[in-house]
């Protein structure tokens, strides 16, 4: 599998969609100073971690990038998804797309089953089927509530953009982080760089897709004085709850056993 952008064939917006494979080099300006996290490598397997541009065509045939994500084809879930924080509200669509090329598929955009050979549906990726009667909600890193427009958020509604999440706490203490974000951000950066991401625990649900056993997330803000300020956030820690520390520690969080078992980096030093 090489790199790829992920471009979407969404029937509830009227757009044309062709693919284009390409790495992280064709959505860096989702990265602060174009520079991505750390991206995780398997000396066993090299094409477990896969960097998608999450992309759509306009009405007027243009590509448009909303956000870019690297995917843990193992665990079948993302590590991360990187953004522009840019709140307004949207109404959301609770429809939720696959990657046809992380299964085989000859199709190049974001589409349904049937672009994937019957054989190798969800062999490196999560479906549907995988959170019916889970008892899990589909978890999203970058959430509807970071979005602007509608294109955007019907973007964030892949499955590559998702993990299981406890719904307790997707719908309670992490809700509550996004919202109060969402507000801080919008009050005070010029620019707002978000990176969510999650840890793999040990539990699974539906064909092998791994249950999040932390969600993380780190902003690095640019604010109207051109001055940076930045924070991270990892939960639920023991009460339910959702911390909040220095980029810094949550690096060193990361990096640690439990966690990714490497070094990892938010922020690369630069914020």
């Amino acid at each position: 599998m090489g790199l790829r952008c992920e471009v979407f064939v969404l029937l509830l917006f009227p757009l044309l969609s062709q693919g284009e494979v390409t790495s992280f080099v064709k959505c860096s300006q989702f990265f602060l100073n174009h520079v991505p996290p750390t991206v995780l490598s398997d000396p066993t397997n090299n094409n477990r971690y896969q960097q998608i541009c999450q992309c759509l065509l306009d009405n007027n045939n243009k590509l448009q990038y909303y956000y870019a994500t690297l995917y843990d084809t193992n665990n079948k879930i993302p590590v991360y998804s990187a953004y522009e924080l840019q709140h307004a509200d949207t109404e959301r669509k609770d429809y939720w797309y696959i990657e046809p090329q992380l299964d085989g598929g000859s199709h190049l955009c974001m589409s349904g089953l049937n672009q994937i050979p019957s054989n190798s549906r969800g062999d490196h990726q999560a479906l549907n089927q995988d959170y019916e009667r889970s008892g899990y909600d589909k978890g999203h890193l970058y959430p509807v509530h970071h979005t602007s427009t509608h294109s955007s958020m019907l973007a964030t509604s892949t499955l590559t953009n998702a993990a299981p999440q406890d719904p307790g706490f997707n719908r309670g203490q992490w809700r509550v982080h996004e919202e109060d974000l969402a507000e801080l951000l919008n009050n005070t950066c010029s620019k707002a760089y978000v990176v969510t991401g999650v840890v793999p625990g040990d539990t699974q649900i539906g064909d092998g897709v791994k249950v999040a056993k932390y969600y993380w997330s780190a902003y690095c803000c640019v604010t109207k004085s051109h001055t940076t300020e930045s924070a991270g956030y990892v939960g639920p820690d023991n009460n339910g709850k959702v911390q909040t520390l220095t980029v810094k520690d949550l690096e060193t969080r990361l990096s640690g056993p439990g966690y990714y078992g490497s070094p990892f980096y938010v922020f690369q030093g630069r914020c």
